[in-house]
């Protein structure tokens, strides 16, 4: 996920990261440490704990990535990209064979962000 603060670029301790794209953006920089072989189930399951603490702490942080929320129909109305199966399952089944499964859910999250539908940060 590119961007054009390069303290965002930064590794740090997951307990000093800000919002869900700070955590994410942890994980883009490091993602064998947080997604065993890669797989975007893990990473699925990551961020459903991490709405679930949202709701358990009554913190109030927008959040895209649960299903049929603002990724999932992105992916839908943009690519094509059916989410019966979640999101993950989905990018893992389309990855192109020149990516990664991890990759190609950094460049669609970054795509979404510049302009595809969210401009969260």
């Amino acid at each position: 996920m590119p961007t054009e603060n390069p303290a965002q670029n930064t590794v740090k301790h997951w307990q000093e990261c800000a919002d869900v794209y700070d955590f994410l953006e942890q994980i883009r920089l490091r993602p064998g440490m947080w997604l065993p072989n890669g797989s975007l189930q893990h990473l699925q399951s990551m961020l459903i704990g991490y709405r679930v603490a949202l709701g358990v702490h009554s913190i109030d942080e927008s959040f895209i990535f649960w299903p049929e929320e603002d990724f999932t129909r992105w992916l839908r109305e943009q690519h094509g990209i059916s989410g019966s199966l979640g999101w993950a399952a989905a990018i893992e089944h389309r990855t192109p064979a020149d990516s990664t499964p991890i990759d190609e859910f950094f460049r669609l999250l970054a795509q979404y962000r510049q302009g595809g539908g969210g401009g969260e940060r």
